[in-house]
């Protein structure tokens, strides 16, 4: 392994201002633990004096019994023509009573100027007494240099007056920031660099996604000498979001050999982002780096062909290194090398010259030609193979489903569904209300089923989408329904085919609901 690289993950401060993502207290407590979990150096929670949902976070804090990650307090220097210890913003910090702190403080001249409205003298007075203050109270610092790299393109010597500012009250971390996030990688390593240079190893990088370009300039920056890096664990944050963590660490030490987290935790990056996305609400991108869905995905026959002879042809690594795994989608350009694999993950015994294999690949056709399509239905596709093998015992029946839809309607209360299931010699009745039919289908559904397999309390559904399948004939049309759902630990995709929409939705419903029975390896009533 080569150094050390502190990794300071922002989610609760700076992750906490993009658009759409909103923590509670309970959400700030569950994050800290992933990220404890994981492994990471530092956790910066928030700012104790910008709102009461922090400083309650840091009241709580205890409660986390943290084993790997430090708390960090976020805040700003003090106001201009005030002492450290007269400024309310200062003192709030020190009630987070976390054993550090990040500071940010002015690094361009323009906003000594046009935003502070101060002389030059006052801003570098502001940051040495800051941190001067809070190393008096035992704290280490971590200065982030806001704007430092616009601040050191429009005037070197003021940025970098400013670092020695933080440097010489003793802070302990110099966070270069591209706070606008529109640098490029080759001026941030240049740059980096020269820090590096005149203050040492000290030396950190917190980049902006504005440009696309944060990972990469973060990445630049570590190799410029920089040993410690912050960032967002999926990247979320204010305008186009933070450095994704969870691309930098697997890049930094799986493909550099730098040691961000301990080594063991490596095979937890994407289990650690499903979880994250479930408690911010958010839809983790199937397309991301490593943890995405399809970050190992096959779909090319060729592409397959050589990834099951020698995985180093289309992979960069190996799934298991993040915890993620290789998925091959079942299309028109699916080899029948890659079908194979696919049924060998659940069904091990078929082989190439087994029987059942053409009665499966015959039966995919046929459901094909019916508009079906199983490249992102990996759930559907599972159970159909499943019922080609006669290894699959069905859960539950539909006895029948009504549903009624009303307008005006309260919010999230348009639509009514009854249903009856027959689940081994026992049926059982059940109503769902909801946004729409479907919603109240799926809250139907699991509430009669609940009594009989406790474990879809935690299934929901995180995406419905409908595809017409032929726009000639209108509303008359043959739809294509694909649901996703999760468990808060893993998420599955099935489809269903109908000329009504409902029906269509029901059967990728019910696969739904079989699917994550037979994952659990739940045994049938009756």
């Amino acid at each position: 392994m080569k150094q050390l690289v502190e990794i300071f993950d922002s989610t609760l401060r700076d992750g906490a201002q993009g658009e759409g993502i909103s923590f509670s207290v309970e959400d700030k407590l569950a994050v800290a633990r992933l990220l404890d979990g994981l492994g990471v150096a530092y956790i910066e929670a928030g700012n104790p004096g910008s709102n009461p949902k922090d400083l309650e976070f840091f009241r709580r804090s205890g409660e986390l019994k943290l084993q790997n990650s430090r708390l960090v307090a976020f805040g700003s220097t003090r106001r201009k023509g005030i002492r450290a210890e007269e400024d309310a913003n200062v003192q709030a910090l020190l009630t987070a009573n976390t054993d550090a702190v990040a500071l940010f403080g002015k690094c361009w001249d323009l906003h000594v100027r046009d935003i502070l409205q101060t002389t030059e003298e006052e801003n570098f007075a502001m940051i040495a007494d800051t941190v001067a203050f809070f190393k008096a109270k035992g704290k280490r610092v971590i200065f982030d240099a806001e704007h430092f790299f616009d601040g050191y393109k429009a005037n070197p010597l003021f940025a970098m007056k400013a670092l020695e500012a933080a440097a010489g009250a003793g802070a302990d971390v110099l966070a270069l920031c591209d706070t606008n996030g529109g640098a490029f990688p080759g001026e941030v390593a240049d740059i980096t660099r020269a820090v590096v240079e005149r203050f040492g190893p000290m030396v950190g990088i917190h980049t902006h996604n504005d440009g696309g370009m944060a990972v990469a300039n973060s990445v630049m920056a570590v190799l410029a000498g920089a040993t410690h890096v912050q960032g967002t664990y999926l990247g979320f944050g204010e305008r186009s979001g933070n450095a994704n963590l969870s691309t930098i660490i697997p890049n930094l030490q799986l493909k550099l050999g730098y040691a961000c987290i301990p080594q063991d935790n490596m095979p937890r990056l994407t289990e650690t982002a499903r979880s994250m996305a479930e408690v911010a609400n958010i839809r983790l991108g199937r397309g991301e780096p490593y943890v995405g869905s399809s970050a190992f995905a096959h779909k090319a026959g060729m592409h397959a062909d050589g990834v099951l002879k020698n995985s180093a042809t289309f992979e960069h690594i190996n799934p298991d290194a993040v915890g993620n795994e290789r998925r091959f989608l079942m299309s028109e350009v699916s080899g029948r090398g890659a079908v194979l694999e696919k049924i060998r993950r659940f069904c091990p015994a078929i082989q190439k010259s087994s029987p059942e294999l053409k009665t499966i690949l015959d039966e995919l056709k046929r459901m094909e030609l019916e508009g079906y399509q199983y490249e992102g239905a990996d759930g559907s596709f599972e159970l159909l193979v499943r019922k080609c093998l006669g290894r699959l015992t069905p859960y539950f029946d539909l006895v029948y489903y009504r549903i009624t839809g009303e307008k005006p309607h309260v919010p999230d209360q348009s639509a009514v569904a009854t249903l009856k299931v027959q689940v081994g010699d026992q049926s059982q009745i059940a109503a769902g209300e909801g946004n729409g039919p479907v919603n109240a289908l799926d809250k139907a559904l699991r509430s009669a089923l609940a009594g009989f397999y406790p474990s879809l309390a935690n299934v929901h559904l995180v995406d419905y989408k409908v595809r017409v399948m032929d726009s000639k004939q209108a509303t008359a049309a043959r739809v294509r329904v694909l649901i996703t759902s999760t468990d808060g630990v893993k998420e599955w995709t099935t489809v269903g085919v109908a000329g009504d929409v409902i029906e269509a939705s029901w059967a990728a419903l019910s696969d739904s609901i079989e699917y994550k029975l037979v994952s659990d390896g739940e045994k049938a009533v009756g």
